[in-house]
């Protein structure tokens, strides 16, 4: 197996911003909240299994998810957030899973929000690399990008580990404070890391 590297941080840390200088190296990336947005999707293999769990209230006229409704349940109630995941993680984990299988690259870089928080990914990596900044980033980035005002972010970030919880367990650490050089020369350092890592990894004997 390919060194497999497990990519987080908290909402609006800038994940996907790092996420597309890996992949302008050619790296592999497998993002977990692609897979559950096309999961969700009409025809979705989720979709049956979450319309009998939480009715036709959270499915769209199209056929899709209706995540505004379904985020202000999950966010309400613990409960609806667990029956949620219990139905999505498995069939994620088996995507994931199956694109591993099919990548090319000399590592892998898995995106998954809660990869903490979700054992079964936390073990499927072998290294995390935790994107970081401020609190007061994450609010302001995602109220610029989203539509969620800040009382909505506090909720998400409620759900996540603790950002001192984030960077104890981290393998690797970019902090995205600064402009988009100072993240690309972070990410050009560990990239060239993670090549000898995965050189390391494929000469060690069986």
């Amino acid at each position: 197996m390919p060194l497999i590297i497990g990519l987080t941080g908290g909402i609006g840390c800038g994940k996907s911003t790092a996420t597309k200088y890996f992949a302008a190296h050619g790296i592999d990336i497998i993002d977990t909240d692609e897979i559950a947005h096309e999961l969700t999707l009409p025809g979705g293999k989720a979709m049956s299994l979450i319309k009998k769990t939480f009715g036709t209230i959270f499915i769209s006229k199209d056929g899709s998810l209706d995540r505004g409704k379904m985020r202000e349940l999950v966010f309400s109630n613990p409960i609806f957030k667990n029956k949620l995941e219990a139905i999505l993680h498995p069939l994620i984990y088996q995507e994931v899973v199956r694109r591993i299988r099919l990548a090319t690259s000399a590592y892998i870089l898995i995106i998954v929000p809660l990869l903490l928080e979700a054992k079964a990914f936390h073990e499927l990596v072998h290294r995390i690399l935790v994107i970081d900044c401020t609190e007061q980033l994450q609010i302001s980035r995602t109220i610029a990008r989203s539509k969620l005002d800040e009382q909505e972010i506090h909720a998400i970030m409620a759900t996540q580990v603790s950002r001192k919880e984030r960077l104890t367990q981290a393998d690797d650490i970019i902090i995205n404070d600064q402009d988009l050089d100072h993240l690309h020369k972070q990410i050009e350092i560990l990239h060239l890391k993670y090549l000898a890592l995965s050189r390391n990894k494929l000469n060690k004997p069986v």
